[in-house]
């Protein structure tokens, strides 16, 4: 489990513990979006149906799989 701090928003402080499977994955996704950590995770948290937000993030993190696997 690796712990990463990320600003929300350009302006709210909080850390993330993800795997590190996870991590690389939230990494490519930045890149493929050409955002930044904080820019996805700002999206992620703007749009999260659930409190913890390490979870909004491997859900999300598993939807992109899901629809890359679609096409």
């Amino acid at each position: 489990m690796l712990k990463k701090s990320v600003v929300i928003a350009g302006r709210h402080e909080t850390s993330i513990s993800l795997e590190k499977e996870f991590f690389e994955e939230l990494n490519l996704i930045c890149r493929e979006k050409k955002l930044s950590i904080n820019q996805l995770v700002t999206q992620i948290d703007a749009e999260r149906e659930t409190e913890n937000l390490s979870s909004a993030i491997r859900v999300y993190i598993l939807k992109q799989l899901k629809e890359k696997t679609a096409l």
